[in-house]
């Protein structure tokens, strides 16, 4: 059984994005990267380098690499929740200052709409 549960962050006209970037996949890369997601669901915050790394604050990157493809989904964890923000393809030495904003302000759109008793 699962230590931690994922959840996919929504936004308020209930769109998905990073089930949006999964669904947009190869089926391949799309697999491994459920399995990545196993294992991130499986040890939460015990998930180390190379497969997961802290980016900025509270915010994480699970990290697949699948040839010379270099995917990342960022997230965050609450309580004994994985929240899966979005996710992209790495095409830098370094995450992209926009996907960090990006992830930071699902977090705190989800945390708001939790605290305000909405739907996440």
């Amino acid at each position: 059984m699962a230590e931690y549960k994922l959840l996919f962050y929504e936004t308020v006209d209930e769109r998905c994005p990073s089930k949006e970037f999964l669904r947009d996949l190869p089926i391949k890369d799309a697999g491994k990267i459920a399995r990545w997601l196993g294992l991130l669901e499986r040890q939460g915050p015990q998930l180390l380098r190379p497969y997961a790394d802290i980016v900025q604050g509270k915010i994480r990157e699970l990290r697949v690499q699948l040839g010379g493809m270099q995917y990342r989904l960022l997230y965050f964890f609450w309580g004994r929740h994985v929240v899966i923000t979005h996710g992209f393809v790495k095409k830098t030495s370094a995450i992209p200052d926009e996907e960090v904003a990006r992830a930071i302000r699902a977090m705190h759109d989800f945390y708001r709409r939790l605290n305000q008793g909405g739907e996440r």
